[in-house]
């Protein structure tokens, strides 16, 4: 049975103190715990990266109305335990719930440093597809047409006959496994091309557009499953830039940080030509985090008015939370995980009975947002294991209890 109160993990999470680089890391062992206490809000020290830059002038400051909500008693498989006890357990680093605007609860792990950006990883897809509205209600970007009309050098690899939809959607059906410890897999020779895993310096390997176009497509047509396959968002990437003409990073901070009033500048790592790395590597703030969240929720909210305040077009919102191939979602692979859900432009549709959406991460980055309940949660950690669903799953239900539960 698990116990989140096992008091041999507390001790673990909170006397690790990694305040300083571990004088053994590596871009080898960069993201093993305990390591990724201190590099996953150090990403800039280990890879190259382009930063997002916030306005000092619009900085947006949200109001606090600060509850105890540590004590708050969640259910854990088997286990009903204090929200604080199942923070430390799932190796949370820091959490922030806001609540009809204002931050009502906000926990911080001994090692947290709040200051710094935190890596989203998967999260950093739901970013760039915001991103990608956006350009398209600015007539930047169309999401009806296919790969090819962006990236003439797609021609002859899995993404030729593709359409941005099944970009946006995770309908391609690419030839390629999503493993992230097997040594022997793709998956290694993917993280090479983004720079995140080291290379062999007198050949190292093609960067990450040449890696994106040498993929294939399996036997399957597009559009007809839901594969969660992360290459992908690196290529969406790439064509909003291309279809832009601009860097991602500051395509983002145009149209999207400065616009929401960000606190903190953030970045995005890079690979050996500059690329940015769209499918995991956006970098924020905890503060800023919410702020996204928030902004979606604020403008989910008012996306029935007419105004010139509006970041994400209303059209856009309603298609995120509302559009989606149910009959693709229960083919894919992460049904199990959420049987009533759906995904839609890089949202995952909870199916629940507020219609809430979120943004996950592998090791346990995650965003929630409840507009029934006026709610944005926001969480980052460092789980030992990138794939944890029983405490990530845990996490999103207790997340539901707070938003039902607080006022």
């Amino acid at each position: 049975m698990l116990n989140c109160y096992d008091s041999r993990d507390h001790k673990t999470r909170t006397h690790t103190g990694m305040l300083k680089r571990p004088h053994n890391l590596t871009l080898g062992n960069w993201r093993t715990h305990p390591f990724s206490e201190w590099s996953f809000q150090n990403v800039r020290e280990i890879i190259a990266v382009a930063d997002i830059k916030h306005n000092p002038n619009s900085v947006h400051t949200p109001l606090e109305n600060i509850q105890n909500l540590g004590e708050m008693i969640v259910n854990f498989p088997e286990v009903r335990c204090p929200l604080t006890a199942l923070l430390q357990f799932s190796h949370t680093d820091g959490l922030q719930v806001m609540k009809n605007g204002k931050l009502i609860y906000e926990w911080h792990a001994d090692h947290f440093d709040s200051s710094k950006p935190h890596i989203l990883f998967s999260v950093s897809k739901s970013v760039t597809a915001m991103l990608a509205g956006i350009l398209e209600s600015e007539n930047l970007f169309d999401s009806s047409k296919n790969v090819i009309d962006y990236l003439p050098g797609a021609k002859g690899g899995v993404y030729e006959n593709c359409s941005m939809r099944n970009i946006l959607d995770m309908t391609v059906a690419l030839d390629f496994e999503e493993n992230y410890t097997d040594p022997e897999s793709e998956y290694i020779q993917y993280r090479m091309a983004t720079a995140w895993n080291p290379t062999d310096q007198t050949n190292p390997g093609p960067g990450l557009e040449e890696f994106l176009y040498s993929l294939k497509q399996s036997t399957a047509p597009h559009g007809q499953s839901f594969l969660y396959r992360s290459p992908n968002s690196d290529l969406l990437g790439l064509v909003l830039e291309r279809a832009a003409g601009a860097p991602l990073a500051e395509l983002l901070s145009k149209f999207l940080w400065q616009p929401m009033g960000a606190r903190d500048d953030a970045y995005v790592t890079v690979d050996q030509n500059g690329l940015a790395r769209a499918a995991g590597g956006i970098c924020v703030t905890l503060r800023d985090f919410t702020r996204l969240g928030q902004l979606f929720l604020r403008e989910k909210q008012l996306s029935t008015e007419v105004n010139d305040d509006h970041v994400l077009s209303s059209n856009w919102l309603k298609d995120t939370f509302t559009a989606g191939d149910r009959d693709a979602w229960t083919r894919g692979n992460y049904a199990q995980r959420m049987p009533d859900g759906k995904y839609r432009n890089k949202w995952y549709q909870s199916g629940d009975e507020d219609d809430s959406i979120s943004g996950r991460g592998i090791y346990g980055q995650q965003i929630y947002i409840n507009p029934s309940r006026s709610t944005v949660i926001s969480r980052f950690s460092s789980s030992p294991d990138p794939l944890n669903d029983t405490t990530t799953d845990a996490c999103f239900k207790a997340f539901g209890q707070i938003a039902r539960e607080t006022g």
